[in-house]
């Protein structure tokens, strides 16, 4: 994938989300709408085809931790505040080469996580659970080895304690499962494809009218 080979032809060992989500696309896993902007002319056109309401985030492959560096900014329902948001992020990130992700912020209330991590006695292998901050701090999540099948990819659902978000609850439709099983079976995938992926991290997987939309996602490559 040509992605890949130009990351690693520049020595990096990050994708940008941007760039993380371009290959995940490329499975066929939905993500959220964005553009990348680098200058007031280029946020204005992003905002004018994607719409309100807005999440704007510094985009680069050398940023990890966005929250932590205030390179988010959330719910931006007019283009004075997209601007004002845009000059902030930018100044923040200084001298890096990255732009502004433009995104299209979606409301979903739950939050899951799916992942890639490259073992090296089993290989690539899925990761799935309950995601946003609750990924660390009650670490809910179950495992299977690539490939996965349907049935593996059905299975891991019932494999950790929280799977009840899973279904209707408080006027929430149930999670398309055979959608999520999809995205499941395609991370195991590019998993088995691309070598020099060492782990994909896409947190949060967020519930939209019961349908899973990669809002966040990280791919590591390997060092």
């Amino acid at each position: 994938m040509e992605i890949i080979k130009q990351a690693l032809k520049n020595n990096q060992t990050t994708l940008s989300e941007f760039d993380s989500k371009r290959v995940l696309t490329e499975y066929k896993i939905p993500v959220t709408r964005e553009i990348v902007a680098k200058d007031v002319n280029e946020l204005k056109q992003a905002v004018e085809k994607i719409g309100f309401p807005l999440v704007l985030k510094g985009s680069s492959a050398e940023i990890a931790h966005k929250t932590e560096k205030g390179l988010i900014k959330i719910d931006i329902r007019t283009l004075e505040e997209a601007t004002a948001a845009f000059e902030e992020i930018t100044a923040k990130m200084g001298d890096d080469k990255g732009g502004v992700l433009v995104q299209e912020m979606i409301k979903g209330q739950r939050e899951l996580v799916v992942g890639l991590t490259r073992d090296p006695q089993f290989g690539p292998c899925v990761m799935f659970g309950l995601g946003g901050i609750f990924t660390e701090i009650l670490k809910d999540v179950a495992f299977r080895v690539a490939p996965l099948t349907r049935k593996d990819a059905m299975d891991i659902m019932d494999d950790f304690k929280s799977k009840k978000i899973l279904d209707a609850v408080r006027g929430m439709e149930a999670v398309d499962r055979e959608i999520l099983a999809d995205i499941l079976i395609a991370v195991g995938q590019i998993g088995l494809d691309h070598e020099e992926i060492q782990e994909i991290d896409i947190n949060p997987l967020k519930i939209l009218n019961g349908k899973p939309v990669a809002v966040d996602a990280l791919v590591v490559l390997k060092a």
